[in-house]
C-alpha cells in the first residue's frame, strides 16, 4: 500500500466517523419539531446534542482539509463541480449553528419556533445532499481529459442520486430517534421509542430500493469492477438486526447495530470506489484516481506524521466529551439551550 492508498483509507475513516456521529446529530435536528410538543420538550431534545454537535462537524472539516492536502486534483474537481450543492450544505450548517445559539436568547414562543424550524432545515438539507453527492461519485460525473468538471448542478440530480439522498436522510432520522431513546427520559423517550420501530420499516424499504438500483441502474459491481464481498452483506444483516433489537426494546444494541450499518455502508462505498476518487461519465480514462489526483510524495509523508500525532489526541478528547455527557436528560435537568 502506497501513501496515496493510505490517505484514501484515512479520508474514508474520517467520513465514516462523520456520518456515524453527525448522522444521529442530523436525525435529532430533523425530529425536533415533531417529537417536541412544547418548549420544555424541545429544549430537552436540543440538549441531547448540545455539547457535541459542533465537535461532530469537525470530522467533515478535517475530511475536506485532508482531501485538499492529499489529493488537490480531487479537491479542485469535486469542489468546482459540486460547488452549489456544497454551498447549500455550508449555508444550512451555518444557519443550524446560529439557531442553536440564538434560540434561547428570547423566550418569545414565535422566536423559538422560527429557530426550531431553522434547526430542522439545517439538518435536513445536508442529510439529503451528502447522499446525493456520494451517489454522484459512484454514478459518475462529466469530467474531461484535463480532469475538469464540465457539467452543471442539474447533472448531479437524477433518480439514482436522489434515492441515495433519501437513503442517507431516513437512516440519519432512524439513528437520531434511537439516540433520543437512549438520551432522554419521560414523554420524549416514549415518543421516540414509539416511532423507532415503524421508522425502521421505511429504512429497510429505501435500502432495498437502493440495493436494486445499484444493480439495475448503474450495475455497480460491473462498473467498479469488484465482487460484492462480505461488507455489504454484513451491513444488510446489521440493519435487519436493528429491527429485531427495536422490537425487543434493546435500544443500546440497536444504536450500535445501526452505527455498524452506517460504518460498513460508507466503508463499502469507498472500497467500491478505490482506486478511483471520482468516476468520469465521459470516459473511464478521465476518472480521477488516487494516483493522478494525489499530492507529492513528500507532502503525503509530512501529513502522515502529523496525522499519527494529532488524530489520537482528538479521538481521546472527543471520547472524553461523550463520556462526560453520557447521562439521560430528564424533565428536571438543567437545560442550557
Amino acid at each position: 500500500m502506497g501513501l496515496e492508498d493510505l490517505w484514501f483509507v484515512l479520508i474514508s475513516v474520517l467520513f465514516i466517523g462523520f456520518f456515524f456521529l453527525e448522522g444521529f446529530d442530523y436525525g435529532v435536528g430533523m425530529l425536533l419539531p415533531f417529537l417536541g410538543k412544547n418548549d420544555q420538550e424541545r429544549r430537552t431534545i436540543i440538549n441531547t446534542i448540545g455539547p457535541v454537535w459542533d465537535g461532530n462537524e469537525v470530522w467533515m472539516i478535517t475530511a475536506g482539509g485532508a482531501i485538499f492536502a492529499a489529493f488537490p486534483n480531487w479537491y479542485a474537481t469535486l469542489f468546482s463541480g459540486f460547488y452549489l450543492a456544497l454551498v447549500l450544505i455550508l449555508l444550512a450548517l451555518i444557519a443550524r449553528g446560529v439557531a442553536f445559539e440564538f434560540r434561547s436568547k428570547d423566550e418569545n414562543p414565535r422566536w423559538r419556533m422560527i429557530w426550531d424550524w431553522v434547526i430542522f432545515t439545517g439538518s435536513l438539507v445536508p442529510a439529503l445532499l451528502w447522499g446525493v453527492a456520494f451517489g454522484n461519485l459512484v454514478d459518475g460525473t462529466p469530467i474531461n481529459s484535463a480532469l475538469h468538471f464540465t457539467g452543471n448542478f442539474l447533472d448531479l440530480i437524477n433518480p439514482y442520486t436522489l434515492l441515495c439522498g433519501l437513503a442517507s436522510l431516513v437512516v440519519f432520522v432512524l439513528h437520531g430517534v434511537i439516540f433520543l431513546s437512549l438520551k432522554t427520559d419521560g414523554v420524549v423517550r416514549q415518543r421516540a421509542e414509539a416511532v423507532a420501530e415503524r421508522l425502521w420499516y421505511l429504512v429497510v424499504v429505501v435500502a432495498a430500493l437502493l440495493a436494486v438500483a445499484n444493480y439495475v441502474y448503474i450495475d455497480i459491481f460491473h462498473k467498479i469492477g469488484v465482487n460484492p464481498g462480505v461488507m455489504p452483506i454484513t451491513s444488510a444483516a446489521a440493519l435487519l438486526a436493528v429491527g429485531y433489537l427495536l422490537h425487543e426494546k434493546d435500544y443500546g444494541w440497536a444504536f450500535v447495530m445501526l452505527g455498524l450499518t452506517i460504518l460498513l455502508s460508507v466503508a463499502t462505498f469507498f472500497w467500491f470506489l478505490h482506486p478511483n476518487v471520482m468516476v468520469s461519465s465521459t470516459s473511464d480514462a478521465y476518472s480521477l484516481t488516487v494516483h493522478n489526483a494525489a499530492a507529492s510524495h513528500k507532502t503525503l509523508e509530512l501529513m502522515t506524521i502529523v496525522a499519527f500525532i494529532f488524530v489520537p489526541i482528538v479521538l481521546l478528547y472527543q471520547g472524553w466529551t461523550y463520556w462526560v455527557f453520557r447521562k439521560r436528560i430528564g424533565s428536571d435537568a438543567k437545560l442550557e439551550y
